[in-house]
């Protein structure tokens, strides 16, 4: 009964992390000089795709955690994205 909350918790917290690493990355680039617009515009995009992302998955009976582990691998690409630049 308390695993699946675990595993919740501990999905969330790592989302967290990576989330971080990912503002710090484009914080970066933009404090430097080297954000675009492109950047900036992707960053509004991504927020409002991934609430209708979730929201779907919610309204067609999905749960928190398969919301979790969608943006946690949209975070993660983020990240693999931006460590290239």
């Amino acid at each position: 009964m308390i695993l699946p909350w675990m595993k919740l918790a501990s999905d969330t917290s790592l989302l967290a992390m990576e989330s971080q690493a990912v503002i710090w990355a484009r914080m970066t680039q933009i404090a430097m000089g080297r954000g675009t617009p492109a950047e900036t515009m992707l960053m509004v995009t991504e927020k409002v795709s991934a609430f209708a992302e979730a929201a779907a998955t919610i309204a067609t009976g999905g749960s928190a955690h398969k919301v979790v582990r969608g943006y946690r691998r949209h975070v993660r690409a983020n990240v693999r994205r931006l460590k290239r630049k």
